[in-house]
């Protein structure tokens, strides 16, 4: 799945945005419907004043969110039963449905721009018709680097900036793509561009740990120099310490939780509990759902509550 632009300058067409219900068909043109995308339901009347005034407002708003959202309109004096229900008093009332389930809503003739916000709010994080569906193509991306193919996913990671070039988990994913190439520089100029209020982002969080771990590990010596000293003198925990850090480089993930396990089985308080430290820091840059991470966790309780 890729961002594709629409051809031929044609405009998508959007099918049945706009529709009156009944009582009988409210579970399924509402309820329903709602559980695929949000769905606006108005409460009108002949008679209401206001109504007259909010319904164009409303049908033009609908049609400019580009199939994101439906409306659907119920004349309360012909079917008074669902509004009963809800507990509508007055008209016009506003009601949006999402997942099956009443969202948020609003009463009155209220202005055009605060229509386009209200569907704008609701609508979030739904591609319109024709529109990319963002959440779906970074679900892709994930997927391809947890195969192995950094190279793959750094491509879809940037169509998707180029749709949006502020979205977090994309520039977060990009990052992560350099870092498992080793283009580390490049991986810091990435998330060089996330704002200072996202920071704290789980997803930003993990890559910068990454980032400090592979520069920790560009100041190592080569893993068989470690090796040997730490053959030499297996209470040498720093030289173990530093195997670790260049294993998980090299990306030796269960290797560095064995040594960085090791240490803290014979001291604990080694370099003020360093090595418990840095392998938190590991499981934080290989995220929660790494298989390393869960048996690392696992392991390190045992050790810590034996």
């Amino acid at each position: 799945m890729t961002i594709v632009e629409q051809g031929g300058g044609a405009t998508p067409q959007v099918p049945d945005l706009i529709k009156d219900t009944t009582t009988q068909s409210f579970v399924k043109d509402v309820i329903e419907e709602s559980k695929r995308q949000p769905v606006l339901i108005d409460f009108w009347a002949p008679w209401c004043g206001p109504c007259k005034q909010l319904t164009p407002i409303l049908e033009k708003a609908v049609k400019a969110a580009k199939g994101k959202v439906k409306l659907v309109k119920m004349n309360i004096d012909e079917h008074p039963a669902i509004p009963g229900q809800m507990g509508i008093q007055s008209i016009p009332a506003v009601i949006a449905f999402v997942g099956g389930r009443p969202a948020d809503g609003f009463m009155g003739a209220v202005p055009e721009s605060q229509v386009a916000a209200f569907i704008e709010k609701v609508t979030k994080g739904v591609p319109g018709i024709g529109e990319p569906d963002i959440a779906e193509i970074l679900k892709e991306a994930e997927a391809v680097l947890a195969e192995g193919d950094p190279a793959g996913a750094a491509q879809i990671y940037a169509e998707v900036l180029s749709v949006d070039a502020a979205n977090i988990p994309a520039l977060a994913g990009l990052a992560k793509c350099y870092v498992e190439t080793g283009a580390v520089e490049q991986a810091k100029e990435t998330l060089a561009q996330v704002p200072e209020a996202k920071r704290n982002d789980s997803a930003v969080s993990a890559v910068q740990a990454a980032i400090d771990l592979a520069e920790q590990a560009q100041s190592l010596g080569p893993i068989g120099e470690l090796e040997q000293q730490v053959a030499a003198n297996p209470l040498d925990h720093q030289a173990r310490f530093d195997l670790a850090i260049a294993l998980n480089a090299a990306g030796k993930r269960s290797e560095a939780t064995d040594h960085l396990l090791q240490i803290v089985k014979r001291d604990r308080k080694w370099n003020e509990d360093g090595a418990r430290k840095q392998l938190v820091q590991f499981f934080e840059a290989w995220g929660g759902a790494d298989e390393a991470t869960v048996e690392g966790r696992k392991r390190l309780s045992t050790i810590l509550f034996s």
